[in-house]
């Protein structure tokens, strides 16, 4: 049985919109929270967030699976692997998102958030009763720690935006002020979700270094109970949460256990969840979800199948291309590789064809580009970066549309093309370099995944029609998140998710400063004056028509650069759960959350 959910007509367009349209509204008094643009949608008095079931009882357990491994419970540093969930349900921050709105944070650790006129300062005011897990009040003491700790030795997704920090004071016994060292709307916002830890559990400690010896003491809902490394973690509801009654909190995290189980491929996952072992599973692949999902406990209706859907930008999912080896340093070499791909092939294949392609970074959205030449503000933006732009950014690019065989010749003979405009030859069969070595890459896989397994099985036979002998490096969790943030490899699969509200996350992943940078998301080494740009832009933008103009420009930029073979997106979220988990009838507008998140979960 099916159960489909359905969202409010354009919520997410609305909400965008009437957020944007009230730019340039400065917060010159502390607030009950903040947003990008304008004001909240919730006013100070508001009971509960609108997807949450204030309502739902507390109780009951919840066992997820996860593919690979872990050897850290800490997930703010760069070393070792950690269950992602922890970052989320293990930690809390000063304000906490709603994922009904673009991007509106409301008072979590802080009870009030005030935002200089001109936004070069934040300052937070704490909770009275805000507690961590062993009863210690959260002070500005662990406030600050955590934001200096986190911004110079912490991952790196936590390093690029303190740089535009330039520094941090109490201001009273329960507030403190952060300042920027140029005014930035995002960073208020951005500082506001940073973790809160708790200083006195790291004297004497190295940061860096910690694995699983130190179970963490945070001021969150839940607590790390028990685990075995490589194996499960189990988190279990604090009774003596602190936050409990928080409108904020009001109907969220009532489930009294959530255990994440590890498993060392999706097929053994996939057995257990069939077998009851799982209580929930998350469906990426449209075919396995029309096909597999008719099992006895399906039938019996012990097992229910929830379509959710979501709002948000498609984001790039794909095989990114690393533009710092020489294999993929050519643009024409990287359109190649996009045109050799059967995607028409391998989404019949796999997912029926249901699963539209990914045409750009930001598509299925208002932030996503207009189709044909660039116009307006977007035109305007661009203009001075005419002569650094490849092909398409100003023209319109499109994702080209393969016959829907697995030979796909009009592409193969494209990318061949393609490939002698840029020097390669074939010889004997071969296809060779300008400098007449055979070319070979290498494609870097996590193993567990049989839906990759299968893509890159029918793209490298593809490969193998132009001469090009490609070697596909299967690693275990541990060695691909060490090669992967290293940059060692050519081509790589990797999911980027954007939001509503994209802001200064967007130079960790494609800006010039992060190409470098041990452990970032940069896989690409994208480096362009024209992206580095249009963020900025983005960020200092006072209106809906630049902010919009802003995005599109950008996912112009990005989209021709041609850093990713792209594949398809899930418009909706498909999750077979136990029949006993409910979630609430009303879904936000990132209603992929709640496929992804426990958080607004309840046993029946």
């Amino acid at each position: 049985m099916h159960r489909n959910c359905f969202p409010r007509a354009q919520a997410a367009v609305v909400a965008f919109g009437l957020a944007v349209a009230l730019a340039g509204a400065g917060i010159a008094q502390p607030t009950h929270g903040i947003a990008m643009y304008g004001e909240p949608a919730l006013g100070p008095d508001f009971t509960h967030l609108p997807y949450a079931n204030p309502d739902a009882p507390t109780g009951g357990r919840v066992v997820t699976g996860e593919v690979g491994s872990f050897d850290s419970l800490n997930p703010h540093i760069r070393a070792g692997s950690v269950p992602w969930q922890l970052r989320l349900l293990a930690y809390e921050s000063l304000l906490g998102r709603s994922w009904d709105e673009p991007f509106t944070l409301y008072g979590l650790l802080a009870e009030s958030v005030e935002v200089a006129p001109d936004h070069s300062w934040v300052e937070f005011t704490l909770r009275p009763e805000a507690r961590f897990s062993d009863g210690s009040p959260v002070t500005v003491a662990d406030v600050i720690w955590s934001m200096e700790t986190l911004g110079t030795v912490g991952h790196p997704r936590y390093l690029g935006t303190w740089s535009r920090v330039s520094g941090i004071e109490a201001t009273g016994e329960r507030s403190v002020r952060i300042s920027f060292a140029e005014p930035d709307r995002e960073l208020a916002m951005i500082m506001g979700l940073r973790p809160i830890l708790q200083a006195a559990q790291w004297e004497g400690r190295d940061f860096t270094q910690s694995g699983l010896d130190v179970i963490p003491i945070a001021s969150a809902p839940y607590v790390v109970s028990d685990f075995e490394a490589g194996r499960f973690v189990t988190l279990t509801r604090n009774p003596d949460y602190w936050g409990a009654d928080l409108p904020f909190r009001r109907g969220t995290n009532v489930i009294d256990e959530v255990r994440m189980e590890f498993f060392a491929d999706g097929t053994a996952m996939t057995e257990a969840f069939t077998a009851g072992l799982l209580s929930m599973m998350r469906e990426t692949s449209a075919q396995a979800w029309a096909n597999n999902y008719d099992f006895p406990r399906v039938q019996s209706g012990e097992v229910v199948l929830s379509e959710v859907p979501h709002q948000r930008p498609s984001g790039m999912t794909g095989f990114v291309m690393n533009t710092r080896q020489a294999a993929f340093a050519d643009w024409r070499v990287r359109e190649a590789m996009i045109r050799a791909f059967p995607a028409e092939f391998i989404n019949q294949t796999l997912n029926g064809g249901v699963d539209p392609r990914i045409t750009s970074y930001f598509a299925n959205s208002v932030l996503a580009m207009e189709a044909g030449p660039a116009a307006g503000r977007v035109a305007d933006f661009l203009e001075p970066f005419a002569g650094d732009l490849l092909p398409g950014a100003l023209e319109g690019y499109e994702m080209p549309v393969s016959d829907g065989t697995e030979r796909n010749r009009a592409g193969i003979a494209a990318a061949i093309e393609l490939l002698e405009q840029a020097g390669y030859r074939v010889e004997n069969g071969v296809m060779t370099t300008p400098e007449g070595a055979p070319f070979t890459f290498d494609i870097l896989l996590q193993t567990g995944s049989a839906e990759n397994e299968a893509i890159v099985n029918i793209y490298t036979e593809a490969l193998a029609r132009l001469g090009i002998a490609v070697e596909v490096s299967r690693v275990d969790a541990a060695q691909f998140r060490e090669r992967r943030d290293n940059f060692d490899f050519d081509m790589i699969y990797e999911r980027y998710g954007l939001s509503l509200s994209p802001g200064n996350e967007q130079y960790s992943y494609w800006g010039c400063e992060m190409v470098e940078v041990t452990g970032s998301r940069n896989l690409m080494g994208a480096c362009h004056p024209a992206i580095e740009a249009m963020i900025g832009r983005m960020l200092n933008s006072e209106s809906q028509e630049d902010y919009v103009a802003a995005v599109r420009a950008l996912d112009r930029v990005l989209t021709s650069q041609r850093y990713v073979v792209p594949f398809w997106h899930n418009p909706v979220s498909r999750i077979a759960h136990d029949a006993r988990l409910r979630f609430p009838e009303t879904i936000p507008i990132y209603g992929d959350w709640i496929g992804w998140s426990p958080d607004v979960w309840w046993v029946e």
